[in-house]
Parts: C-alpha cells; sequence; structure tokens
C-alpha cells in the first residue's frame, strides 16, 4: 500500500475540502465540503441502515439525465442540516457553475447532493445545527490544502460507539498511478474498539504513512474498564463519506465505489449499517485518467473499501476530548494514556 503525497482526499488532483463549524454556547456541530473541479465529477451513492439524511441521492442513479456532481455537502445537524447544502447551491450558482438549464451562463443549477450525520443536542442546545450561511463558509474556505483531521467540520458533533469520533482521511496511489482516496465523518453508534483488546479494529489495517495507534500498556485491565465506562449506550448516528479517483469510472461504477466504502467502515466499526445509523457514501470520479479495464476497476474498488477503513481510524486517532454541558466524551488517545 502506497499513500499519495498528504494521504488525504485531495491527492485526487482537482478535489478541494471546506470546514466549518458552528460557534457559540452550546453548539457542537459544522460542515465539510468536497469540491471537484469546475467541470463537477461524475458520482453515485451507496445508502445503507436503518435512518439515513440525504438530499439529491436519486439523482444519482445511473438511469437519470445527470453524471457529474459539482459538490458533496456533509454535515451534522441531521435533517436540519440539509440547509446547508442549499447554502452551497446558491453560491455555486452564482459563480455560474452546475448543470446548464437555459441559454445564459447563469442560468444552471448546481448538483450538490448531501449526508447528515446525527448530532443533535451534543454542544447542549439542541437548535445549533448547520445553515445554509455555515454551508457557504464551508464552501468558500475549500482548498487543495491537506484537510484538518479529527474535530473539524462536521466532525465536530460525532461519536464512535461513545468515545469521539470525527473527519478522517486516506489515499493510495495504484501501481499504474491512478490515485484513490476517502474521506469521512465517522459518528457510528457500532464501536470503533476490540473491547477484548482495547486495540482499534483498523490498526491492523494500516500502513506506512499513515498515523500510529498509540501504544497499548502490557496490562489492560485498567483501560478496557475505561474502555467499557466511556461507551455509550446506542445513539442516532451514521457515518458518511465519499470515496474518490481520478479514474475514467461511470455513474455505476461510482455506485460500486461508494459501496465497497461501505465494506471499508463495516472492518473499522462493529456493527455498521444498524437501524440507528443511515450510513451513506458517494463516490466520485475526477475522470482526469483513462476508464480502467476490469482488473484495473477491482484494484480501485479494493484500494477505496481499505481507504474508508484507514480514514475511520484516523477520524478516531485525530479526534480530542470533548465537554459540554451535554456530556464529556473522551478521545481514544486520552483514555489510552499515552502517545505515539
Amino acid at each position: 500500500m502506497h499513500p499519495g503525497a498528504t494521504n488525504t482526499i485531495v491527492d485526487v488532483a482537482g478535489l478541494q475540502v471546506g470546514h466549518a463549524e458552528l460557534t457559540g454556547e452550546g453548539a457542537l456541530s459544522g460542515t465539510t465540503v468536497v469540491l471537484p473541479g469546475p467541470e463537477g465529477a461524475v458520482a453515485g451513492v451507496d445508502v445503507r441502515g436503518g435512518g439515513p439524511g440525504t438530499r439529491e441521492t436519486d439523482a444519482l442513479d445511473p438511469r437519470t439525465l445527470v453524471e457529474r456532481v459539482h459538490a458533496v455537502v456533509l454535515t451534522g445537524g441531521s435533517a436540519y442540516g440539509l440547509a446547508a447544502a442549499s447554502g452551497v447551491a446558491d453560491a455555486l450558482g452564482a459563480a455560474g457553475r452546475g448543470f446548464p438549464v437555459g441559454r445564459e451562463p447563469h442560468e444552471v443549477v448546481p448538483v450538490v447532493p448531501a449526508a447528515v450525520v446525527f448530532d443533535l443536542g451534543r454542544g447542549g442546545r439542541f437548535d445549533a445545527r448547520p445553515t445554509a450561511e455555515l454551508g457557504a463558509a464551508a464552501l468558500a474556505a475549500c482548498t487543495a490544502d491537506p484537510p484538518a483531521q479529527g474535530v473539524v467540520g462536521a466532525g465536530c458533533g460525532t461519536l464512535v460507539g461513545g468515545i469521539k469520533g470525527g473527519v478522517g482521511s486516506a489515499s493510495e496511489v495504484l501501481a499504474d498511478g491512478t490515485v484513490v482516496a476517502a474521506l469521512v465523518v465517522a459518528n457510528a453508534a457500532g464501536s470503533a474498539v476490540d473491547p477484548a483488546t482495547g486495540e482499534l479494529w483498523a490498526a491492523r489495517h494500516l500502513g506506512p504513512g499513515d498515523v500510529r495507534p498509540p501504544a497499548l500498556p502490557a496490562d489492560r485491565t485498567a483501560l478496557l474498564a475505561a474502555l467499557r465506562a466511556a461507551a455509550a449506550p446506542p445513539t442516532l448516528n451514521t457515518t458518511i463519506g465519499v470515496v474518490a479517483t481520478d479514474a475514467g469510472l461511470t455513474v455505476a461504477q461510482c455506485a460500486k465505489l461508494a459501496a465497497v466504502g461501505q465494506s471499508g467502515l463495516a472492518r473499522a466499526v462493529r456493527p455498521a449499517h444498524g437501524m440507528t445509523d443511515g450510513d451513506t457514501f458517494f463516490g466520485l470520479a475526477t475522470t482526469a485518467r483513462p476508464a480502467p479495464d476490469l482488473a484495473g476497476l477491482q484494484e480501485i474498488l479494493t484500494a477505496g473499501a481499505d481507504c474508508v477503513t484507514r480514514a475511520v481510524a484516523h477520524a478516531v486517532l485525530a479526534a480530542r476530548s470533548v465537554e459540554t454541558p451535554a456530556g464529556h466524551w473522551r478521545a481514544y488517545r486520552d483514555l489510552v494514556g499515552r502517545d505515539v
């Protein structure tokens, strides 16, 4: 496994990421935008679990008219947070970026699919949730620099099995130069930690260039007790993310790329895709490289699943402990009590 230069989703040339967070007392939520180039990216989607919150996923069906999206919005706020996507669409439309629907250059409709995580009330205020203005701010923050990870953007109010979640990303460069990458907002009812060992489920899938988990003590009795105490009863959650490549994929192949992302999630979190999770992944292809043959497509799919698994680990390892009027959620590193 060979990660890209930044080991994040921006290793797929042309993609940018922006985060924005709510501020003020009782706020613990935010929005993350993945932005392709002006022509957009071919896209597909895969939605699983019992409680999804999404926008414009039907438009990504291979049987529909639209093939390219102009941004993907990942946001907190549950269904209320979908308002953030409206802010992104308005800003893109004002810039003339979107699907042409008229004779004039400004007559466009941006295609902006979105998915939400449940984080309502985790900062102390149930009504502190992303707005259209916050979505526009996340879009304005988009850059090709490596995105911040951990408690940022849509990862601000996230939990994974009761410990602090966040945003994570990872990439892989295949032998032929094709780049595959993922960005994940980890917010799962299931746990990222093996309760028998205290290790991350995803740890065995990490490789060169990845963030290393902290060393665990030889006697793990106290650690396992602390992990059990930190684990909260299952709540409403949902993990969302983007799996991307620079290969020339079709809409149907992008949907398959999103689907294998779900398999990567299931290696990093146990259980995944439950009734209180609405796990949703988008597959993006910038099409800068040629279309792969069957063997090449299989390599891309395998790497996509691996990148999601590693991105979940990076999210948990980058998270910091957070205390609000609604609760105290400890980060995995703080529970272990050791650094790398």
